[in-house]
Protein backbone atom coordinates (compact mmCIF):
# COMPACT_ATOMS: atom_id res chain seq x y z
CA UNK A 1 0.00 0.00 0.00
CA UNK A 2 1.50 3.34 -0.98
CA UNK A 3 1.48 6.24 1.47
CA UNK A 4 -1.19 7.88 -0.69
CA UNK A 5 -3.59 4.95 -0.18
CA UNK A 6 -2.77 4.46 3.51
CA UNK A 7 -5.43 5.56 5.99
CA UNK A 8 -4.41 8.77 7.80
CA UNK A 9 -3.39 8.48 11.47
CA UNK A 10 -5.91 8.94 14.28
CA UNK A 11 -6.17 12.63 15.20
CA UNK A 12 -6.02 13.93 18.76
CA UNK A 13 -9.39 13.02 20.37
CA UNK A 14 -12.05 15.69 20.84
CA UNK A 15 -12.99 16.33 24.47
CA UNK A 16 -16.65 16.86 23.51
CA UNK A 17 -18.35 13.99 21.65
CA UNK A 18 -19.71 14.79 18.19
CA UNK A 19 -21.58 13.08 15.35
CA UNK A 20 -20.57 12.49 11.75
CA UNK A 21 -23.79 13.71 10.11
CA UNK A 22 -23.16 11.99 6.75
CA UNK A 23 -21.04 8.94 5.96
CA UNK A 24 -21.01 5.91 3.66
CA UNK A 25 -19.66 3.02 5.75
CA UNK A 26 -20.61 0.60 2.97
CA UNK A 27 -18.05 2.23 0.68
CA UNK A 28 -15.21 2.17 3.23
CA UNK A 29 -12.72 -0.62 3.84
CA UNK A 30 -12.87 -2.71 7.04
CA UNK A 31 -15.88 -3.65 9.12
CA UNK A 32 -18.57 -1.37 10.52
CA UNK A 33 -17.43 -2.35 14.02
CA UNK A 34 -13.85 -1.27 13.28
CA UNK A 35 -15.00 2.05 11.82
CA UNK A 36 -17.23 2.80 14.81
CA UNK A 37 -14.51 1.84 17.31
CA UNK A 38 -11.91 4.08 15.63
CA UNK A 39 -14.41 6.95 15.51
CA UNK A 40 -15.43 6.53 19.16
CA UNK A 41 -11.74 6.52 20.18
CA UNK A 42 -11.44 10.15 19.03
CA UNK A 43 -14.85 11.35 20.29
CA UNK A 44 -17.03 10.67 17.24
CA UNK A 45 -19.73 8.58 18.91
CA UNK A 46 -22.64 8.84 16.46
CA UNK A 47 -22.80 8.48 12.67
CA UNK A 48 -25.55 8.95 10.11
CA UNK A 49 -25.22 6.23 7.47
CA UNK A 50 -26.61 7.46 4.17
CA UNK A 51 -28.07 5.36 1.34
CA UNK A 52 -27.68 6.28 -2.33
CA UNK A 53 -29.77 3.55 -3.99
CA UNK A 54 -32.27 0.85 -2.98
CA UNK A 55 -29.59 -1.66 -2.04
CA UNK A 56 -27.53 0.88 -0.07
CA UNK A 57 -30.63 2.21 1.67
CA UNK A 58 -31.64 -1.30 2.81
CA UNK A 59 -28.10 -1.77 4.10
CA UNK A 60 -28.22 1.57 5.94
CA UNK A 61 -31.50 0.61 7.64
CA UNK A 62 -30.16 -2.82 8.66
CA UNK A 63 -26.90 -1.35 9.96
CA UNK A 64 -28.73 1.28 12.02
CA UNK A 65 -30.99 -1.42 13.47
CA UNK A 66 -27.90 -3.41 14.54
CA UNK A 67 -25.83 -0.54 16.02
CA UNK A 68 -27.23 2.00 18.50
CA UNK A 69 -24.62 4.60 17.47
CA UNK A 70 -25.70 4.46 13.80
CA UNK A 71 -28.71 6.30 12.38
CA UNK A 72 -29.87 5.75 8.81
CA UNK A 73 -30.97 7.95 5.93
CA UNK A 74 -32.49 6.30 2.86
CA UNK A 75 -32.88 7.59 -0.69
CA UNK A 76 -32.12 7.39 -4.36
CA UNK A 77 -29.15 9.68 -5.02
CA UNK A 78 -29.94 12.37 -7.63
CA UNK A 79 -27.74 10.53 -10.13
CA UNK A 80 -29.49 7.23 -9.40
CA UNK A 81 -32.93 8.39 -10.62
CA UNK A 82 -31.86 8.96 -14.28
CA UNK A 83 -29.96 5.64 -14.25
CA UNK A 84 -33.13 3.82 -13.22
CA UNK A 85 -35.27 5.60 -15.82
CA UNK A 86 -32.84 5.89 -18.74
CA UNK A 87 -30.46 3.01 -17.99
CA UNK A 88 -26.73 3.09 -17.26
CA UNK A 89 -24.92 1.59 -20.26
CA UNK A 90 -21.48 2.62 -18.94
CA UNK A 91 -22.12 0.96 -15.58
CA UNK A 92 -20.82 4.01 -13.73
CA UNK A 93 -22.75 3.17 -10.54
CA UNK A 94 -21.91 0.32 -8.19
CA UNK A 95 -24.56 -1.90 -9.81
CA UNK A 96 -22.76 -1.92 -13.16
CA UNK A 97 -24.49 -1.54 -16.52
CA UNK A 98 -28.29 -1.38 -16.41
CA UNK A 99 -31.14 -1.26 -18.91
CA UNK A 100 -33.63 1.59 -18.99
CA UNK A 101 -36.59 0.88 -16.69
CA UNK A 102 -38.67 3.98 -17.41
CA UNK A 103 -40.93 5.79 -14.97
CA UNK A 104 -42.42 2.54 -13.66
CA UNK A 105 -39.02 1.39 -12.40
CA UNK A 106 -38.50 4.74 -10.66
CA UNK A 107 -41.93 4.38 -9.02
CA UNK A 108 -40.97 0.92 -7.74
CA UNK A 109 -37.69 2.19 -6.31
CA UNK A 110 -39.41 5.15 -4.65
CA UNK A 111 -41.99 2.80 -3.12
CA UNK A 112 -39.16 0.85 -1.48
CA UNK A 113 -37.57 4.08 -0.16
CA UNK A 114 -41.00 5.01 1.23
CA UNK A 115 -41.23 1.64 3.00
CA UNK A 116 -37.74 2.02 4.50
CA UNK A 117 -38.41 5.64 5.54
CA UNK A 118 -41.19 4.42 7.84
CA UNK A 119 -38.74 2.37 9.97
CA UNK A 120 -38.02 3.87 13.41
CA UNK A 121 -34.21 3.75 13.14
CA UNK A 122 -34.32 5.54 9.78
CA UNK A 123 -34.14 9.22 10.73
CA UNK A 124 -33.52 10.80 7.35
CA UNK A 125 -34.66 10.73 3.73
CA UNK A 126 -31.58 11.42 1.64
CA UNK A 127 -29.33 11.98 -0.02
CA UNK A 128 -31.70 13.41 -2.58
CA UNK A 129 -31.70 16.63 -4.56
CA UNK A 130 -30.20 17.71 -7.87
CA UNK A 131 -26.80 17.13 -9.47
CA UNK A 132 -26.11 18.94 -12.73
CA UNK A 133 -22.43 17.99 -12.63
CA UNK A 134 -22.80 14.27 -13.29
CA UNK A 135 -26.17 14.01 -15.08
CA UNK A 136 -26.77 15.06 -18.67
CA UNK A 137 -29.69 17.41 -19.45
CA UNK A 138 -31.95 14.52 -20.54
CA UNK A 139 -31.71 13.14 -16.99
CA UNK A 140 -32.86 16.27 -15.16
CA UNK A 141 -36.59 15.52 -15.38
CA UNK A 142 -36.10 12.15 -13.64
CA UNK A 143 -33.91 13.82 -11.02
CA UNK A 144 -36.46 16.48 -10.24
CA UNK A 145 -39.35 14.01 -10.12
CA UNK A 146 -37.38 11.84 -7.71
CA UNK A 147 -36.42 14.85 -5.55
CA UNK A 148 -40.07 15.98 -5.26
CA UNK A 149 -41.11 12.44 -4.30
CA UNK A 150 -38.44 12.29 -1.58
CA UNK A 151 -39.61 15.63 -0.13
CA UNK A 152 -43.14 14.22 0.09
CA UNK A 153 -41.88 10.98 1.71
CA UNK A 154 -39.84 12.92 4.29
CA UNK A 155 -42.80 15.11 5.23
CA UNK A 156 -45.27 12.23 5.43
CA UNK A 157 -43.01 10.21 7.76
CA UNK A 158 -41.76 13.21 9.75
CA UNK A 159 -38.14 12.51 8.77
CA UNK A 160 -35.23 14.85 8.08
CA UNK A 161 -34.53 15.68 4.42
CA UNK A 162 -30.86 15.30 3.44
CA UNK A 163 -29.97 17.23 0.30
CA UNK A 164 -27.29 16.61 -2.30
CA UNK A 165 -26.85 19.85 -4.26
CA UNK A 166 -24.13 19.88 -6.89
CA UNK A 167 -24.01 22.81 -9.30
CA UNK A 168 -27.78 23.16 -8.85
CA UNK A 169 -28.25 25.70 -6.06
CA UNK A 170 -31.02 27.80 -7.61
CA UNK A 171 -33.03 24.78 -8.74
CA UNK A 172 -32.73 22.98 -5.41
CA UNK A 173 -33.96 26.07 -3.57
CA UNK A 174 -36.77 26.48 -6.13
CA UNK A 175 -38.05 22.91 -5.72
CA UNK A 176 -37.92 23.21 -1.92
CA UNK A 177 -39.98 26.41 -2.15
CA UNK A 178 -42.48 24.85 -4.56
CA UNK A 179 -42.97 21.66 -2.55
CA UNK A 180 -42.56 23.18 0.91
CA UNK A 181 -39.49 21.91 2.76
CA UNK A 182 -39.82 19.44 5.64
CA UNK A 183 -39.45 20.81 9.17
CA UNK A 184 -35.81 19.62 9.24
CA UNK A 185 -33.75 20.01 6.07
CA UNK A 186 -29.98 19.47 5.83
CA UNK A 187 -27.74 20.61 2.97
CA UNK A 188 -25.17 17.80 3.04
CA UNK A 189 -21.63 18.74 2.00
CA UNK A 190 -22.73 22.36 1.80
CA UNK A 191 -21.31 23.81 -1.41
CA UNK A 192 -22.89 27.25 -1.65
CA UNK A 193 -21.34 30.63 -0.94
CA UNK A 194 -21.98 33.13 1.87
CA UNK A 195 -24.95 34.64 0.02
CA UNK A 196 -26.63 31.24 -0.26
CA UNK A 197 -25.84 30.56 3.41
CA UNK A 198 -27.92 33.61 4.29
CA UNK A 199 -30.84 32.27 2.21
CA UNK A 200 -30.57 28.86 3.92
CA UNK A 201 -30.37 30.51 7.34
CA UNK A 202 -33.51 32.54 6.68
CA UNK A 203 -35.34 29.30 5.84
CA UNK A 204 -33.93 27.40 8.82
CA UNK A 205 -32.00 24.88 6.69
CA UNK A 206 -29.01 23.16 8.28
CA UNK A 207 -25.66 23.41 6.53
CA UNK A 208 -23.32 20.45 6.95
CA UNK A 209 -19.64 21.08 6.23
CA UNK A 210 -17.30 18.33 5.03
CA UNK A 211 -13.52 17.99 4.74
CA UNK A 212 -13.44 20.19 1.64
CA UNK A 213 -13.87 23.24 3.92
CA UNK A 214 -10.15 22.67 4.69
CA UNK A 215 -9.05 22.75 1.02
CA UNK A 216 -6.84 25.64 -0.07
CA UNK A 217 -9.20 26.68 -2.88
CA UNK A 218 -12.33 26.58 -0.65
CA UNK A 219 -12.40 30.17 0.60
CA UNK A 220 -16.08 30.63 -0.50
CA UNK A 221 -17.01 27.67 1.76
CA UNK A 222 -15.13 29.19 4.70
CA UNK A 223 -16.89 32.50 4.02
CA UNK A 224 -20.23 30.64 4.13
CA UNK A 225 -19.27 28.93 7.39
CA UNK A 226 -18.30 32.30 8.86
CA UNK A 227 -21.79 33.78 8.27
CA UNK A 228 -23.97 30.68 8.88
CA UNK A 229 -25.79 30.81 12.25
CA UNK A 230 -23.87 28.55 14.63
CA UNK A 231 -27.06 26.66 15.55
CA UNK A 232 -27.57 25.59 11.91
CA UNK A 233 -24.07 24.18 11.31
CA UNK A 234 -23.25 20.44 11.16
CA UNK A 235 -20.06 18.49 10.38
CA UNK A 236 -19.67 15.38 8.22
CA UNK A 237 -17.07 13.28 6.46
CA UNK A 238 -19.00 12.09 3.37
CA UNK A 239 -16.41 9.30 3.73
CA UNK A 240 -14.73 7.75 1.87
CA UNK A 241 -14.74 11.03 -0.10
CA UNK A 242 -13.52 14.57 0.69
CA UNK A 243 -10.73 13.70 3.13
CA UNK A 244 -9.68 16.88 4.96
CA UNK A 245 -6.29 18.51 4.45
CA UNK A 246 -3.49 17.58 5.02
CA UNK A 247 -4.74 14.09 4.07
CA UNK A 248 -6.59 15.04 0.87
CA UNK A 249 -6.60 12.15 -1.62
CA UNK A 250 -6.30 9.45 1.06
CA UNK A 251 -9.28 7.38 2.29
CA UNK A 252 -11.69 9.26 4.55
CA UNK A 253 -13.55 7.75 7.53
CA UNK A 254 -15.61 9.03 10.49
CA UNK A 255 -12.54 9.09 12.79
CA UNK A 256 -11.19 12.08 10.82
CA UNK A 257 -14.06 14.36 11.92
CA UNK A 258 -11.83 16.06 14.58
CA UNK A 259 -9.59 17.44 11.80
CA UNK A 260 -12.57 19.21 10.21
CA UNK A 261 -14.04 20.31 13.56
CA UNK A 262 -10.75 22.06 14.44
CA UNK A 263 -10.64 23.76 11.04
CA UNK A 264 -14.26 24.92 11.49
CA UNK A 265 -13.49 26.27 14.98
CA UNK A 266 -10.62 28.29 13.51
CA UNK A 267 -12.90 29.78 10.83
CA UNK A 268 -15.46 30.74 13.48
CA UNK A 269 -12.81 32.03 15.89
CA UNK A 270 -14.06 29.84 18.76
CA UNK A 271 -12.34 27.05 20.65
CA UNK A 272 -12.76 23.48 19.48
CA UNK A 273 -14.81 22.43 22.53
CA UNK A 274 -17.36 25.18 21.90
CA UNK A 275 -17.49 24.17 18.24
CA UNK A 276 -17.93 20.48 19.10
CA UNK A 277 -20.62 21.28 21.69
CA UNK A 278 -22.64 23.24 19.10
CA UNK A 279 -22.21 20.52 16.47
CA UNK A 280 -23.34 17.77 18.86
CA UNK A 281 -26.48 19.66 19.89
CA UNK A 282 -27.28 20.70 16.31
CA UNK A 283 -26.95 17.18 14.85
CA UNK A 284 -29.25 15.72 17.49
CA UNK A 285 -31.78 18.47 16.73
CA UNK A 286 -31.38 18.16 12.96
CA UNK A 287 -32.06 14.40 13.00
CA UNK A 288 -34.40 14.42 16.01
CA UNK A 289 -32.57 11.82 18.14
Amino acid sequence: MSAKDAPPPLPEPLLVEVADSHTHLDMQSGTVEEALARAAAVGVTTVVQVGCDVKGSRWAAETAAAHPSVHAAVALHPNEAPRIVLGDPDGWSRQGARDAGGDAALDDALAEIDRLAALPHVLGVGETGLDFFRTAPEGTAAQERSFRAHIEIAKRHGKTLVIHDREAHADVLRVLDEEGAPERTVFHCYSGDAEMAEICAAKGYYMSFAGNVTFKNAQPLRDALAVAPLDLVLVETDAPFLTPAPFRGRPNAPYLIPVTVRAMAAVRGIDENAMAEALAVNTARAFDY
